[in-house]
């Protein structure tokens, strides 16, 4: 038995029906929940895993891939498996739209940012003019043509969400809101000084495993599903004004949402 036994790993029950792999991905589980590997920390090694509790290599690999299929882990080659991060952003959907951020020149990502101490960052920045999809059509009152904004948003370095804006063209053409930087407070700034005030917001989400691509651009690991969000912007007078098609990894999000008493 290795020095792992002091209080970091336990030891496998020969009488249990449980198979072998399956046992040790519960202790290495129970022992990051309980703190005893923190975010970020190295797992022990295969090798010492393997001495710790007398397995072969291959059911030591499979008790990690199940850890890694979980999205509890992750393997760097040739360093060693490591603590994902929990989720490092509470979203706070009642509050994230408010005016006052907007009026101190803050778009929701970094008000987001700030309250997780983190540093924000947007990357992969595509602004260009498009025809809608039907869906995004009949959400924005059938435009021909929507001005199109695609950026992928990280913190602290790490890819968080990728988010589409779409927007009416008659609304964001040879407007601030067509340059790749809107200004301060982000475009719902620019749209309430072109004089569409915004008045509420209608979301629909949903979780579900990413594609391929979102598996790419979000640096996924396996096993991390995702929040679709589909956010849908009104001004005063009732118009749509933009409608934000958003993927964000789910192990970067607490999604808070606080309803009204009745």
């Amino acid at each position: 038995m290795s020095a792992l036994a002091s209080g970091l790993l336990g030891s496998l029950d020969p009488t249990s029906d449980r198979a072998v792999f399956r046992q040790i991905a519960d202790q290495l589980r129970e022992a990051i929940d309980k703190g005893r590997f923190a975010e970020g920390a190295k797992l022990p090694s295969e090798s010492e895993l393997v001495e710790h509790f007398s397995v072969s290599r291959m059911t030591v690999r499979n008790a990690l891939s199940i850890l890694q299929s979980e999205g509890l882990v992750s393997s760097e080659h040739g360093k060693g498996v490591f603590v994902r991060p929990r989720p490092p952003v509470r979203r706070l959907a009642s509050d994230r739209f408010a005016r006052r951020h907007r009026e101190q020149g803050k778009s929701a990502f970094i008000v987001e940012a700030d309250a997780a101490g983190s540093h924000p960052e947007v990357d992969n920045l595509e602004v260009k003019e498009e025809r809608p999809t039907p869906d995004i059509s009949a959400r924005l009152g059938a435009p021909r043509k929507v001005l199109a904004r695609r950026r992928r948003y990280l913190l602290d370095g790490r890819p968080v969400e990728f988010a589409v804006s779409y927007l009416p063209l008659d609304l964001a053409r040879d407007t601030p809101i067509a340059q790749p930087n809107p200004g301060p407070g982000g475009i719902y700034a620019r749209l309430e000084e072109l004089g569409h005030t915004l008045d509420h917001f209608e979301e629909e989400i949903k979780a579900r495993m990413p594609s391929p691509q979102e598996v790419r651009t979000l640096r996924l690991a396996a096993g991390v599903p995702v929040f679709h969000l589909v956010r849908t912007a009104f001004d005063t007078k009732g118009r749509a004004v933009e409608v934000c098609d958003t993927v964000m990894a789910a192990d970067a999000y607490v999604l808070n949402y606080q309803l009204p008493a009745t």
